[in-house]
C-alpha cells in the first residue's frame, strides 16, 4: 500500500513560482494601464493609512515609558509599525515600495515600456508622500487635544531614522526595499488572508525593529520630527526622503524583481 509523500503534499499546496510571476505581471499590467486619477487617489489613501503605524508607535512609546524594558518596547513598536502596512496592503491601495517589484515585472517581460513604469512610480510615490504629509499635519493639529502621544515620542521615532550617516541610510534603505519586494512576492503566493496578514506583519515588523528607512512610512515618521523636534530639520527630511526612495527602489528592483524574474523564466519553481 503506497502512502502519500508528505513532501509532495506540501509542494502541491504551494503556489508554483511561475504562477506567482504570472500573477504579478498581470497585476503590474493592470496598475500600469489604470487612469492617472485612480492611481493618485489610491496612492493618496495609502499615504494616509500608513500613518497609523507611526502614530501608534508614538502612543505606545508614550504610554509604556520603558515599562516593558528595551526588548519588550522594541517588539511592541515594531508590531505597531506593521499596522499601517496591513491597512494598506490588505486594502490593495497603491504603495510605492510594492511597485518597485510589482510594476517592474511587465517591463522585464517586455510587455510595457520603461517610460510607463516611471509614470506609475512617479504618480504613486507623489500621492503616497502627499497623503502622508496630510496625515501628519492632521495629527499634529489634533495632538494637544488627543493627549495620548507626547512630542518627545514623535521626536524619538524620527531620530531613529535621521541620526545616521548618509551611507548607512542608503544601504539600510536598500534592505527595506528588498524586504518590501518580498512582501509583494509572498503575499501573491499566499492563498489565505490569515497567511497574508502574518507575512505582512513578519516582514514589516522586521523593518520596524531594525529601524530601516522605508520612504513612505518614514515620510510620516520624519515629518512628525520636523513638526515637533527642533533637532530634526527640513534638510534632514529631504536627505532622508531622497536616499530612502532611491535605496528602496534599488532593493525592490535588483534583489527581488530581477532575481525572481530571472530564476523563474529559466525554469525555477
Amino acid at each position: 500500500m503506497g502512502g502519500s509523500d508528505p513532501e509532495s503534499a506540501v509542494s502541491s499546496e504551494q503556489t508554483p513560482a511561475p504562477d506567482i510571476l504570472e500573477s504579478l505581471i498581470e497585476s503590474g499590467l493592470h496598475e500600469i494601464e489604470r487612469e492617472p486619477i485612480g492611481l493618485l487617489l489610491s496612492g493618496f489613501s495609502a499615504g494616509l493609512d500608513i500613518g497609523f503605524g507611526p502614530l501608534l508607535m508614538a502612543v505606545l512609546l508614550t504610554l509604556s515609558d520603558g515599562a516593558y524594558g528595551d526588548l519588550g518596547t522594541e517588539l511592541l513598536l515594531a508590531s505597531a509599525y506593521s499596522v499601517g502596512f496591513i491597512f494598506v496592503i490588505i486594502a490593495r491601495s497603491e504603495l510605492f515600495t510594492e511597485h518597485t517589484t510589482l510594476a517592474v515585472m511587465p517591463v522585464l517581460d517586455g510587455q510595457v515600456s520603461f517610460d510607463k513604469l516611471t509614470r506609475v512610480w512617479g504618480l504613486v510615490w507623489a500621492s503616497n508622500i502627499v497623503g502622508g504629509a496630510v496625515f501628519t499635519a492632521f495629527i499634529v493639529t489634533l495632538m494637544p487635544n488627543l493627549g495620548v502621544a507626547s512630542p518627545e515620542a514623535f521626536g524619538t521615532i524620527a531620530h531613529k531614522l535621521v541620526d545616521h550617516d548618509l551611507r548607512w541610510l542608503f544601504v539600510a534603505a536598500i534592505l527595506a526595499g528588498w524586504l518590501m519586494g518580498l512582501v509583494a512576492w509572498l503575499v501573491t503566493a499566499a492563498q489565505e488572508t490569515t497567511s497574508r496578514l502574518l507575512i505582512i506583519w513578519l516582514v514589516t515588523a522586521s523593518i520596524g525593529i531594525l529601524h530601516l528607512p522605508h520612504s513612505i512610512a518614514g515620510n510620516v515618521e520624519v515629518l512628525f520630527g520636523v513638526f515637533v523636534s527642533p533637532a530634526v530639520s527640513v534638510v534632514d527630511y529631504v536627505m532622508f526622503l531622497s536616499l530612502a526612495t532611491i535605496g528602496n527602489a534599488v532593493g525592490g528592483v535588483v534583489f527581488v524583481a530581477l532575481l525572481k524574474y530571472g530564476h523563474v523564466v529559466r525554469g525555477g519553481g
